[in-house]
Formats: C-alpha cells, sequence, structure tokens
C-alpha cells in the first residue's frame, strides 16, 4: 500500500466521522427544539440537513476514486463499509429534520404532556450511535455486537408510546394533530437506533469479515458475553 493511499484512506474517516458528528449534532438540537419549544433552533436542523447531504456525496464519491486502487481485500471491505455508514448517517439527519419539523408543528399548540419519554429515548438511540463509531474508530467488533440488542428497548419504549398516544386520541379528541405529531417523532427516533445498529452491524463485517445482517448473530453474541 503506497503512503499516498494510506492518506487517502485516513482523510475517508475523518470526513465520515465529521459527518457523524453533525449527524448526532441533528439529533440533539432537534430534542431540544422539541424540549424547549424553541422555533430557531428547529430551523437551523432543517437548514443544515444540506450539509449532511453534501458531506455523503463527497464520502460516495472518495470512495468510488479508491476502490479502483484498493489492493487487498480489508481496504475493499473498509471503503464500502464507508459508504454503507454515510447513508445510515444521512439518513439519521433527515430524521432530525423531521423532528425538528414536527416540533415546528407542536409550538403552535399547548404542550400535550411533560416530555420524558422522547428524550429518554433520543438519549439511548444516540448512545447506541455514538458507541458504533467508537467501535469502527478503535476497531471492536465485540463492542458492536453488544450494541445491536439494544435496538430491541428503543422498540419498546416507541411500542408503549404509541399505546399511550392512541389512548389520549380516543380520550380526548382535540389533541390528535399534537398526538400524531409526537408518533411521527417517535418512531424518527426508533428509526434513529435501527440505523445505529446498521453502523454496529457493518462494524463487525468490517473487522471480521462476517456479515452478521438478519441472522441473530449480534444478539447471541451479546447473550454469551
Amino acid at each position: 500500500m503506497t503512503i499516498h493511499f494510506e492518506h487517502e484512506l485516513v482523510g475517508l474517516k475523518e470526513k465520515l466521522l465529521t459527518m457523524a458528528s453533525h449527524s448526532e449534532g441533528a439529533v440533539t438540537k432537534a430534542i431540544k427544539a422539541l424540549v424547549e419549544r424553541d422555533d430557531e433552533l428547529a430551523r437551523r436542523v432543517m437548514a443544515d440537513d444540506v450539509i449532511v447531504d453534501q458531506l455523503e456525496k463527497e464520502i460516495d464519491e472518495m470512495s468510488i476514486q479508491l476502490l479502483s486502487k484498493a489492493p487487498l481485500a480489508t481496504d475493499l471491505r473498509l471503503i464500502t463499509v464507508a459508504m454503507k455508514v454515510s447513508h445510515d448517517l444521512e439518513r439519521v439527519s433527515d430524521e432530525a429534520t423531521t423532528i425538528a419539523r414536527r416540533s415546528l408543528e407542536l409550538s403552535l399548540e399547548p404542550q400535550l404532556k411533560p416530555y420524558v419519554d422522547i428524550p429518554r429515548m433520543a438519549s439511548m438511540a444516540l448512545e447506541m450511535l455514538k458507541e458504533a463509531l467508537d467501535a469502527f474508530v478503535n476497531r471492536e467488533p465485540v463492542k458492536a455486537r453488544a450494541i445491536i440488542p439494544r435496538d430491541k428497548e428503543v422498540d419498546l419504549l416507541n411500542k408503549q408510546l404509541h399505546r399511550e398516544l392512541s389512548s389520549y386520541m380516543v380520550e380526548r379528541p382535540s389533541t390528535i394533530t399534537r398526538c400524531l405529531n409526537l408518533m411521527v417523532i417517535s418512531k424518527s427516533i426508533e428509526r434513529i437506533a435501527d440505523h445505529a445498529t446498521n453502523v454496529a452491524e457493518e462494524v463487525v463485517y468490517l473487522y471480521e469479515a462476517r456479515d452478521i445482517r438478519h441472522t441473530g448473530q449480534g444478539q447471541a453474541a451479546a447473550a454469551g458475553a
């Protein structure tokens, strides 16, 4: 491997981590905008989505150029994983935009209830994403595997909140619009956890050369840890 190629790989990783920082920050700010009813912050989240979109394009372009030069299977895996992870990060940013947009709609009406479950879910999903990215940087597929079962916890909270909001709508029809907006936000957070799971699975593939998607191997490994 040439020194130049190594530098290009480092540049690819750095751009991916820059993108990750923007995506994580977008979610954090979107949740803050919701809780604090900060419309200006919500609008900034929506406007900044173009930054993440551009970074995804740049990573794809860099990756395509590097694929033609990659001499080793490990390099090929890194490049293809970078493209997949960047796609997941772009979708995370999209979900942050959805949360911000719905928070703008919610701020037009009185707050339905104290926001407890949604910030808790968001914290769980963001922690999963952060740890998956740390596992990528630190070459720790075992830690990546341990993240995967935690997706079920976020799924459970999403279902519980949907049941609660459904009851609200039946008992108080005037809350329907607000409940539907909160359901969309909850689902967006659940999808962010899904994308974190995808990143964790890609880390396992990168460092173990094993595709564990749809196999349940991540859950099994975590259970036996």
